[in-house]
């Protein structure tokens, strides 16, 4: 059999440059759509679960001053010669005995609490708290002389419970017996009957609309009576 070598082969076609250099621009911007749109939806999750994450450290927060507050047990202490209750405070500071423990819940022992409201290098002020243990009328022996309490002091130990704020301000309504909701909100207290209720009055400094704000706080104390008179003579 004899082949003709002079008859013309069946030509093979192939991908050119150009259309090698098309197909990779098409993939490449397929590809990149796919990351633009991953990263869009990544960043969106991410602002989504901060948000769900500063709402619950907000809860948490008003929670923890509330369990605070209203686990406060009337204690006297030691100042000097003499004794005073241990409740006192201004429109800026606030210090009292609870069965509630930022660290143990109330399954530990009793804490002193002192708040004190001071300036926030962020800018606004910040809410401060003290949490020591309290180890009887003694412990406060350090904390006052001739019957009055000396300022609450910030040490390197010192929590932050809220910061950023525009304000924060602490008020105390006055007890009157069988009209427990008729007294007064007053922003001093140096009294040996304890308030009614307790109220933190917290704004922040950069209020955004997608964020749960700080309520204002009214907590009432189910112990209303003079600390300073015996249980059974009241």
């Amino acid at each position: 059999m004899c082949i003709d070598r002079s008859a013309p082969r069946a030509r093979q076609r192939g991908l050119t440059l150009i259309e090698l250099m098309i197909s990779i621009t098409l993939v490449a911007a397929i590809v990149t759509g796919l990351l633009l749109a991953m990263r869009t939806s990544l960043l969106a999750y991410q602002r989504v679960n901060q948000r769900l994450e500063e709402n619950r450290r907000a809860v948490g927060i008003e929670e923890t001053l509330e369990r605070q507050i209203s686990g406060l047990v009337p204690e006297m202490g030691v100042c000097g010669p003499g004794r005073i209750p241990i409740f006192n405070g201004d429109d800026q500071s606030l210090r009292f005995v609870s069965s509630s423990s930022l660290t143990e819940g109330t399954r530990g022992y009793l804490r002193l609490i002192e708040y004190q409201v001071a300036p926030d290098p962020r800018g606004g002020v910040r809410l401060m708290m003290n949490e020591r243990l309290y180890g009887g009328p003694q412990t406060i022996a350090p904390l006052c002389s001739g019957n009055t309490f000396f300022p609450v002091q910030l040490s390197d130990q010192s929590i932050e419970a809220v910061g950023r704020l525009a304000f924060c301000r602490i008020a105390y309504r006055e007890y009157i017996p069988g009209a427990p909701l008729a007294g007064n909100w007053v922003p001093l207290w140096n009294r040996p009957l304890l308030p009614g209720a307790v109220r933190l009055e917290m704004a922040p400094l950069d209020p955004a609309t997608e964020r749960m704000p700080l309520l204002t706080l009214n907590v009432p104390l189910r112990i209303t009576r003079d600390q300073t008179v015996p249980y059974g003579d009241q």
